[in-house]
């Protein structure tokens, strides 16, 4: 029972190893233990702090990509709808010139066969003119073998012939 009953001298010893325990604490490792609480409460702290800064510039970062993405979208759109104007362009003048060309080509056909007609209608005449001198030249040659026939041929060709 005398466990469950200290006696006085047992709980003065006891007070006075607790007393002397307690200074020996508050005077060595009370000091430490509280200054490293302090020390990472500011570390928690600080920590805090930084992690709130980079989650506001990660957010600033996400809102400059969002801004540079639709700037990029944009000028991909204008490019695109440059590239589009251009292949109009360039298609229409193409179109254009094609006509053009063609227009030349057949121009060029007309005058070649033009040039062709008019080749074709000398060579017709030249020889119609050759048939008719060699024709005319055999009928005045029955006709005018008999000397009388000269004379009168020569006489109606003056009368039918008007002087100046």
């Amino acid at each position: 029972m005398e466990l469950l009953t200290p006696d006085l001298g047992l709980i003065f010893w006891m007070t006075l190893s607790f007393i002397i325990v307690l200074i020996l604490l508050k005077k060595f490792a009370w000091k430490p233990i509280l200054e490293s609480i302090k020390q990472r409460e500011e570390f928690v702290t600080q920590s805090l702090e930084q992690a709130n800064q980079a989650r506001q510039e990660l957010e600033k970062v996400k809102d400059e990509a969002e801004k540079i993405l639709a700037q990029a979208r944009k000028e991909r759109e204008e490019m695109i709808k440059d590239a589009q104007e251009m292949r109009s362009r360039i298609l229409s003048q193409a179109e254009e010139e094609g006509k053009k060309a063609k227009q030349r080509k057949l121009e060029e056909a007309l005058q070649e066969i033009e040039a062709a007609k008019q080749n074709a209608l000398k060579e017709i005449k030249d020889t119609v003119a050759e048939l008719s001198i060699q024709i005319a030249e055999k009928v005045l040659r029955s006709q005018l073998d008999d000397p009388q026939k000269q004379k009168k041929y020569i006489q109606d060709l003056l009368k039918n012939t008007n002087l100046n």
